[in-house]
């Protein structure tokens, strides 16, 4: 039995998009949770729906079935109005582009302090003044860089300034959309190493959404995997990459490019085809294979891949 305490907990989702007669599902019957204090990994392809989710939690794209759950309070769907000012404060998102995601007509001032104003989270002119200057510093950031407008700002610091956005608000859970993805890669590892060190002062809880699968092994504890809207495999960051059981797993994972010329010359990438699953007959479940290890797959699957369990 996992003592562990369980955060976030998804449960069922299913979210649509257009018309009702002709409807684009985007994620589809999707359930996993999170525990308080790792880093959970969500990745695919463009297009897998990872986003979706991440936006449905914080009540940007709703649901059309199924629950999420914020520390066991349903936070999906109708919601008062007190829950909803919880989860505005204790759930917070870190866009893609720290470009787009800034207001440019406003000082940086302003774009920390937003979410502070819209909930009336200081006793004072001089209390909201020191919690922006903290959460500035929290990630590298001079105070007196909230004067200036975010176009002064390389890309770099324009994410940094978008995560002191976040952090300002004292959050729980901190929602990473591809939050890296825009910048060098050189700037990539000075924000990664900040998330990594607010998590261990701040007690932070990450859904990291990502694409890039190389980085997301060393800094996620648990991964699930997902391929048009479906979760296909979750399980813990090393055990995913060291055995792929999941067909799509794999052929993601053969696809990470090698620092050795000559490895990556050599290598074999794998190419996944749907047409190999038979689901017709027989339709695949979302299994637990393994304490903690879950993969999609017809009870023909299932046997194959617990035989395959190391």
């Amino acid at each position: 039995m996992d003592k562990r305490e369980i955060l976030l907990e998804v449960e069922n989702l299913r979210i649509e998009f257009g018309s009702k007669k002709k409807p684009f599902v985007a994620v589809d019957d999707v359930s996993f949770q999170i525990y308080k204090g790792e880093t959970f990994g969500l990745v695919g392809e463009s297009g897998s729906g990872k986003t979706t989710i991440g936006r449905s939690i914080v009540r940007i794209n709703k649901a059309k079935s199924g629950s999420i759950k914020f520390k066991s309070k349903v936070i999906s769907g109708k919601i008062d109005k007190k829950t909803d000012r919880e989860i505005t404060e204790k759930i917070q998102m870190i866009f893609q582009d720290p470009m787009a995601s800034l207001n440019e007509r406003a000082k940086v001032d302003y774009i920390v302090s937003e979410g502070l104003y819209n909930l009336k989270k200081f006793t004072s002119e001089e209390d909201r003044k020191k919690k922006v200057e903290r959460a500035l510093l929290d990630v590298g950031l001079l105070p007196e860089f909230a004067s200036r407008f975010p176009h002064e700002f390389s890309g770099g610091q324009r994410q940094r300034i978008g995560i002191a956005r976040v952090l300002v608000m004292e959050p729980e859970l901190v929602i990473a959309d591809e939050s890296i993805s825009a910048l060098d890669v050189s700037i990539r590892a000075q924000v990664l190493n900040i998330l990594s060190k607010l998590k261990r002062e701040k007690g932070l809880t990450y859904l990291f959404v990502a694409h890039d699968l190389s980085v997301v092994r060393f800094i996620t504890d648990r991964i699930a995997v997902i391929n048009k809207g479906k979760i296909v495999e979750l399980a813990e960051s090393e055990e995913l990459f060291k055995n792929p059981l999941h067909p799509y797993t794999k052929a993601l994972l053969s696809a990470i490019p090698l620092p050795d010329p000559i490895s990556e010359r050599n290598k074999v990438i794998e190419v996944y085809d749907e047409k190999m699953h038979d689901y017709e007959a027989n339709p695949p479940k979302w299994t637990e294979i393994s304490d903690d290890y879950f993969i999609l797959g017809n009870e023909e699957e299932i046997k194959l891949y617990r035989t395959q369990i190391k």
